[in-house]
C-alpha cells in the first residue's frame, strides 16, 4: 500500500465511468440525504476514512462502533481485520456503501470529490473531521470524532492526556539554539526531488520537532530544482519508510543537487514510517520525540 499524504487528487479519463457507476448506485439508496450531524444517530457500524480517525476510535476504546476502514488506516494491528473500503483519496461511494455503514466518519482530504458528493447526498450521516497540522489540530480530532460517537466526556479526557504529552514532546528541543534544516522527500521521479512546502503534514512535523523546513515559497508537495535544493540547503533528508516506490540511500545522495548540501555531505538522511509520522493522531507525541532525538540527539532534553 503507498502512502500518499495531501497530494492533489489525479482526475483522469476513468474519472468519468467511475462518477456514472457512483451516482447510479446512490440513486438505490434511501431517498433523501442526511443532513449535516454533530453526532451520529446511530453509531453502531461506523466507516472510518483515515488512519488517524480509525487511530483515534481504538484510543478511545471505541473500536466496537467500526464495520470498515479505509486502505491508510492500518494502526493498530486489529484495524487490519476490518473490511478495507480503498484509499482515502480514491474513494468509489459502492465500496463505502458496501459495508452497510450507519454511518460515515471521514478525514478532511478524503476523494475524489465526487465520490464525496455521492455519499454526502445518500440517507447516511457523513461527518467530516478536519485536519490542521498542530497540536491543536490533534485535540480538535479527538473531540470531533468522541461527539460524532456520543463519548465526549471520554474524548476529552484523552485529549487532555495527549495534550500533556504533546507539550511535553515540543519543549525537549527548548533549550536547542541551532535548529536543523531538514528536507522532507517524498519521493523522487527522473532524478527530480519532490519535496514538501508550508501547509503539509511533513511541514507541521518538522516543527512540532524543534526543525525547520528547509523548502520556502510554496505549499503541498512540488518538484524542486536543481538550484532550489541547493539554495534550501538542508542539514538532514526526512523521508517516509513503507511507503511509496523505495528510494536507496545511493539514489538519494547520488543526486547532484543533494550531494551538494549538508546533508548530501554527511549522508544524513531519518527514516519513519509515514503513518506514525505524519498520522497527527494519538502516537503522534511519540512521533515528535523520535524525530527530535534524530535530529538533535543528546541535546534533547526529557
Amino acid at each position: 500500500m503507498r502512502f500518499f499524504p495531501n497530494l492533489p487528487v489525479m482526475r483522469g479519463s476513468m474519472l468519468g465511468p467511475m462518477v456514472g457507476l457512483s451516482l447510479a448506485f446512490a440513486a438505490l439508496q434511501p431517498a433523501g440525504a442526511a443532513e449535516d450531524v454533530a453526532v451520529f444517530p446511530d453509531p453502531s457500524k461506523i466507516a472510518a476514512i483515515g488512519g488517524s480517525i480509525t487511530e483515534i476510535v481504538y484510543a478511545l476504546g471505541e473500536e466496537k462502533h467500526l464495520v470498515a476502514r479505509d486502505s491508510t488506516s492500518r494502526y493498530p494491528r486489529a484495524a487490519l481485520g476490518l473490511p478495507d473500503v480503498g484509499y482515502m483519496r480514491q474513494l468509489s461511494p459502492e465500496g463505502v456503501l458496501s459495508v452497510n455503514p450507519t454511518g460515515i466518519l471521514a478525514l478532511q482530504g478524503s476523494g475524489p470529490r465526487e465520490a464525496i458528493d455521492v455519499l454526502k447526498k445518500t440517507s447516511i450521516p457523513f461527518i467530516e473531521v478536519p485536519e490542521h497540522y498542530s497540536r491543536e489540530g490533534i485535540l480538535e480530532k479527538v473531540r470531533i470524532v468522541g461527539k460524532a460517537l456520543g463519548i465526549d466526556a471520554k474524548a476529552d479526557a484523552l485529549a487532555n492526556e495527549l495534550e500533556a504529552k504533546l507539550a511535553a514532546a515540543e519543549k525537549q528541543t527548548a533549550s536547542i539554539k541551532q535548529r536543523k534544516r531538514v528536507l522532507f522527500v517524498l519521493s523522487i521521479q527522473g532524478g527530480k526531488i519532490l519535496a514538501a512546502g508550508s501547509e503539509t503534514a511533513a511541514d507541521g512535523m518538522v516543527k512540532l520537532a524543534g526543525a525547520v523546513n528547509a523548502v520556502e515559497g510554496f505549499s503541498g508537495y512540488k518538484q524542486m530544482s536543481d538550484e532550489a535544493i541547493v539554495t534550501a540547503s538542508p542539514d538532514v533528508v526526512l523521508m517516509m519508510s513503507n511507503a511509496g516506490p523505495p528510494v536507496s540511500d545511493e539514489e538519494l545522495f547520488g543526486n547532484p543537487a543533494i550531494a551538494s548540501t549538508p546533508a548530501g555531505t554527511a549522508r544524513k538522511i531519518i527514516r519513519i514510517d509515514g503513518a506514525y509520522l505524519l498520522g497527527f493522531g494519538p502516537r503522534t507525541a511519540d512521533a515528535i520525540h523520535d524525530l527530535t532525538v534524530s535530529l538533535y540527539g543528546g541535546q534533547v532534553t526529557d
